[in-house]
């Protein structure tokens, strides 16, 4: 825990300078935009010669890169966001501020109805205490902010199968909804290796109640990967691995009914879309 804790610090508090000039750049590869709750904006912020800050309605830092001489921002989009007009803030080198306004339109998931006995939807007291102390910790984790990724965002399926369940899917159980899937499910037998699907430094490994044994992994600039219900992890947190490098194995670790792969992709602490990343969508 005490190495975790130390690379999940030193994360933490990176900083990158903003004094970058945007130079000739090979054409951008970035996820597809798609203004939605649960999608990401892209956003243009305009040529200046030194890279602007930019920070959701919220105060998070935003994913910053260059493009054609200027700079981009990627918003990832919270599923909970309300469809209408949203905005960032941009901060440019020399302290000046401006507001960039931006349209979320609206996007219907799939739901699904279902009757289960209390017993596995309700947590009891002890349960409920270790979900808690867990959900504060990945809190951490998710808040992690490194410099941002150079090169190509477009991401490798991290493991081969079926998706088994979509992003957005919001169950309700016994008439009681929950929070929707975050992630891209990925249906695959026990044992299936699980690989890093862009470069990047683990963050954070452990074995969690409602994930089970999980690995996160930091690709720069706030977005993160988070691999779940994997039945071996086979890295530790400071590990650097490059694209399709192993750090697993698929398994049924967690809450779970049958052996699968949680993908869940994070940008600027908001749960997105993977297959939006995805180099080939499925």
């Amino acid at each position: 825990m005490g190495g975790r804790r130390a690379v999940l610090a030193a994360a933490l508090c990176s900083i990158w300078p903003l004094r970058v000039r945007a130079g000739p750049a090979a054409p951008a590869i970035w996820p597809r935009a798609e203004a939605v709750p649960g999608g990401v904006a892209r956003l243009d912020l305009g040529r200046s010669a030194t890279q602007p800050a930019a920070f959701s309605d919220d105060g998070v830092p935003l994913l910053v890169l260059a493009e054609d001489g200027g700079w981009t921002a990627l918003v990832g989009i919270p599923l909970a966001a309300q469809p209408g007009t949203a905005r960032i803030r941009v901060q440019d080198a020399a302290g000046g501020e401006r507001e960039i306004a931006y349209t979320v339109t609206p996007k219907r998931y799939t739901e699904q109805h279902l009757k289960v006995s209390p017993r596995t939807v309700d947590l009891s007291p002890e349960d409920l205490a270790r979900y808690e102390r867990e959900s504060a910790h990945q809190k951490e984790v998710i808040a992690t902010l490194s410099p941002p990724p150079a090169g190509s965002l477009a991401m490798r399926q991290p493991t081969p199968g079926r998706r088994s369940s979509s992003f957005g899917l919001r169950r309700v159980f016994n008439g009681k909804p929950r929070n929707p899937h975050s992630g891209m499910d990925i249906a695959a037998p026990t044992g299936t290796p699980v690989v890093a699907p862009l470069p990047g430094t683990v963050l954070d490994t452990g074995d969690y109640f409602f994930n089970g044994n999980t690995v996160w992994l930091d690709h720069g600039g706030g977005l993160l990967s988070m691999m779940c219900h994997l039945s071996r992890i086979d890295v530790q947190p400071g590990d650097r691995l490059a694209t399709g490098q192993r750090l697993g194995a698929v398994g049924a670790t967690g809450r779970v009914t049958g052996p699968h792969l949680h993908w869940t992709v994070m940008l600027n602490r908001a749960a997105v879309d993977p297959a939006l990343f995805l180099a080939s969508p499925p």
